[in-house]
């Protein structure tokens, strides 16, 4: 459904840096994706050796996400961080 960009971060305060594109679905780039993180988090953990890293989606507005992997290759990813409300609603059947 997209493409996500990744590269190891320069800066010390986190571990590796992206961008997500899905102008396919009408998203020419998403702010902070968690989708994108739960597939960053496996990713990066293999190559760090390290089941606690931090990512920053670095689009214009942006985004800190903190990923928790139970092991490196893990399955299950827990993210963590700061959010924004966008929609509140009540979806009825």
């Amino acid at each position: 459904r997209g493409v996500i960009a990744t590269a190891p971060a320069e800066a010390d305060d986190v571990d590796f840096v992206s961008r997500f594109f899905a102008p396919r679905v009408g998203v020419p780039e998403d702010p902070v994706t968690g989708s994108a993180h739960c597939a960053l988090g496996p990713y990066w953990a293999a190559r760090m050796g390290r089941t606690e890293l931090t990512g920053r989606q670095v689009s214009t507005r942006g985004g800190t996400v903190r990923v928790h992997l139970d092991t490196p290759d893990a399955e299950r990813v827990a993210l963590g961080g700061r959010a924004v409300t966008v929609v509140d609603g009540r979806l009825d059947a």
